[in-house]
């Protein structure tokens, strides 16, 4: 069993005694709906003539190990937008990336930029808790999920007032995703049983992307080169983490600036 499939597993196990039901999740939409609108991610990724970068704010990864230890998440909400991201991304799971809807909401509350909330989402729930910690847009992992459960997710957080961003890894999660009804596609460049990273997937399944789809591609991307190698295949903007978050905040800000100004 690989390492997706032990995470969905224990994720959907903790769900079934921790999240809310019925006249509970009622509640918590309606909370979540009477929230300040958020800025859209996918106008921000879409506007501008450069490719968008979405930049990540995480802790530690399975792949990567410890990265940002206990460096302030405001602090570098701030610095990542005054550097050029045009949205920043949190991880958010605890048991394997050290992260929490506290990091998201300080991140929200620091930043005019839209936030997604990165993580393991099985359930409503999950979409009206980011929302109601200033989330803008949440990840949905195709390999996880069912097409009808994404179809119902992508509509549960527009009840919200959420952006639902789907991640795919290969040519029938993509199809899943797009006959979800997805318009905000991501291709994660990790093989997520394997955690190696490859930009050819990328090269692959952009093209198979219809136009009025807005494509992230996800992981793997460490330079400029990188940047306009998949900006050849069509995609209107990159999400890194851990690459920035191996640097120091300067040597951060600096490789931000860089990474956002590829032109489209």
């Amino acid at each position: 069993m690989g390492y997706l499939e032990k995470k969905a597993r224990e994720v959907r196990a903790r769900r079934l005694t921790e999240a809310p039901r019925n006249a509970e999740l009622a509640a918590l939409l309606e909370s979540a709906q009477a929230m300040p609108s958020a800025p859209s991610l996918e106008s921000s990724l879409c506007s501008g003539t450069n490719i968008a970068l979405i930049a990540e704010f995480k802790r530690r990864s399975p792949s990567g190990g410890q990265l940002a230890g206990d460096e302030e998440p405001g602090y570098v909400a701030r610095s990542y937008e005054a550097a050029g991201a045009s949205g920043i991304s949190v991880l958010t799971d605890k048991s394997d990336f050290d992260g929490s809807l506290d990091d998201l909401e300080t991140v929200a509350g620091n930043t005019s930029l839209p936030v997604l909330r990165k993580d393991f989402i099985v359930d409503a729930a999950g979409l009206f808790e980011a929302r109601l910690a200033g989330a803008a847009a949440a990840l949905l992992i195709m390999r996880i999920l069912s097409q009808e459960e994404v179809e119902r997710l992508i509509q549960e957080g527009r009840k919200a007032g959420l952006e639902c961003l789907v991640e795919v890894h290969d040519e029938d999660e993509l199809k899943g995703a797009l006959e979800s009804g997805a318009t905000l596609v991501g291709i994660n460049n990790r093989n997520l049983e394997t955690l190696h990273t490859d930009l050819v997937i990328t090269e692959r399944l952009a093209p198979e992307v219809p136009a009025g789809i807005t494509l992230v591609s996800e992981s793997g991307i460490r330079s400029v080169d990188d940047v306009k190698r998949v900006q050849d295949v069509g995609v209107h903007a990159v999400l890194v983490g851990e690459v920035l978050m191996r640097l120091d905040s300067d040597r951060r800000s600096r490789m931000v600036t860089e990474l956002a100004g590829v032109p489209r």
